[in-house]
């Protein structure tokens, strides 16, 4: 009994949630999918490690639900998911939890702007947009405030100098398009020549939607339709939901110790609101509702692991060609080297579009200045290392910033890093 009162005091602590001892009563295995692990050029013990890795990770009590998916040599070695899509609160309305399964959509977060940056790229592969040209070139409203220099390059590789708007606004008012770009051509650019290097967390989608409505008269979710989604078979890749798609997706969750005054200032100014109004907010039938290119894209961890595998294809696809070699080059070659970012006060390294790995180590492990991919509130991983030839997707519904996961999150990209390293 004592140690029981232990565990719920410390669980709350974290605001974690009850993590079953028969993970197998919460694992879902797409079996059709995974490859024998000699067929992708592992060992069962490796592959095994690296399930392992992502169960401990599921065991610290911080996700509700999670999926992982990760290709090796191009072939599926792991497609499967851990824990609940929805349902873990009384007021949710449900009789009982619902499993979360590999086909399960989550929100991606900030993890969507790899694929936002891509259909950019897009447009100047196709020559409707010169990357180094000013984005003012193509939205004159934009060259307001100090921001007629700033370019579409610059802005992809967070230096656009409008990380943030100048004004405070109710969060429904990001849900209404026309109203928020006007408050993004007001902006005054924190940096008129594009030096400063600053996250961009939800502005610079807004433009690069504009971008592609300029200039081919699509919307976003009507491009990413034609030349991502239609072509590779995608089934759940789009910017915002579908109503009768609303009821599939996997909810999120705030689990994690309550954030200070300092990190919850810092988290509160990127995103525009607290870690748990984030949350809550991403929930809604509003942020579901409507395209929000650098915020939310939904996706199976499966989907996402095929779209980083196409970019390590140089840009191929079942015969098809989804973005030229030289495109993908573009979009993942290094900005500039590590340095301060100025918004989310951490050492950053970007590419136009992509966040990048590091040596000796970087968010995606050790030895990985190769690897590009993205994070995602707050922990969803999705990356591609040309030097190891994996693409990999963790997509998790908690929300933790300080919570017990940490080490086992370590424990995580270490496990991949270096069980794949040639």
């Amino acid at each position: 009994m004592l140690f029981k009162n232990h565990k719920e005091k410390m669980r709350n602590f974290w605001r974690g949630v009850e993590v079953p001892e028969n993970l197998a009563s919460v694992t879902s295995i797409n079996e059709a999918s995974e490859v024998d692990a000699q067929d992708a050029g592992l060992t069962h013990t490796q592959v095994n490690e690296i399930w392992s890795a992502v169960e401990g990770f599921y065991k610290t009590g911080m996700h509700p639900g999670m999926s992982f998916c990760m290709r090796k040599n191009g072939k599926i070695i792991l497609n499967r998911s851990l824990g609940h899509a929805r349902g873990i609160n009384a007021s949710e309305g449900l009789s009982e939890p619902v499993l979360m399964t590999p086909e399960t959509p989550v929100c991606l977060y900030s993890a969507s702007k790899a694929v936002m940056a891509m259909l950019v790229h897009k447009l100047a592969e196709e020559g409707k947009v010169n990357l180094l040209n000013p984005v003012a070139h193509y939205i004159p409203e934009f060259a307001q405030s100090g921001k007629e220099k700033i370019t579409i390059y610059q802005m992809l590789a967070h230096r656009g100098g409008f990380p943030t708007i100048d004004q405070d606004i109710p969060m429904e008012e990001m849900f209404n398009r026309e109203a928020i770009l006007d408050i993004i051509y007001a902006t005054s650019a924190s940096c008129p020549d594009g030096r400063d290097q600053a996250y961009h967390a939800l502005t610079s989608g807004f433009i690069a939607d504009e971008l592609i409505r300029r200039t081919t008269g699509k919307t976003i979710t009507e491009y990413l339709d034609e030349k991502i989604c239609k072509p590779m078979g995608m089934k759940n890749f789009t910017f915002g939901l579908n109503e009768e798609d609303r009821e599939k997706v996997a909810l999120n969750y705030v689990t994690g110790m309550r954030n200070g005054k300092i990190i919850g200032g810092i988290l509160e100014k990127v995103l525009g609101v607290s870690v748990e109004e984030a949350a809550e907010i991403s929930n809604s039938e509003g942020f579901m509702s409507v395209p929000m290119p650098s915020a939310n894209l939904y996706s199976t961890a499966e989907e996402i692991s095929r779209f980083y595998q196409m970019l390590l294809d140089d840009g191929k696809f079942a015969k098809k060609t989804i973005f030229d070699k030289l495109t993908i080059q573009t979009a993942t070659r290094e900005a500039g080297k590590a340095r301060l970012d100025k918004a989310i006060k951490l050492p950053m390294r970007y590419s136009a579009g992509f966040m990048l790995g590091g040596k000796p180590v970087g968010m995606y492990g050790l030895r990985t200045h190769e690897a590009y991919g993205h994070l995602g509130f707050s922990n969803i991983f999705c990356w591609a290392d040309p030097e190891r030839d994996i693409s990999v997707a963790l997509l998790s519904t908690g929300k933790p910033i300080i919570g017990n996961h940490i080490v086992a999150l370590l424990k995580f990209v270490h496990t991949i890093s270096s069980l794949t390293e040639k």
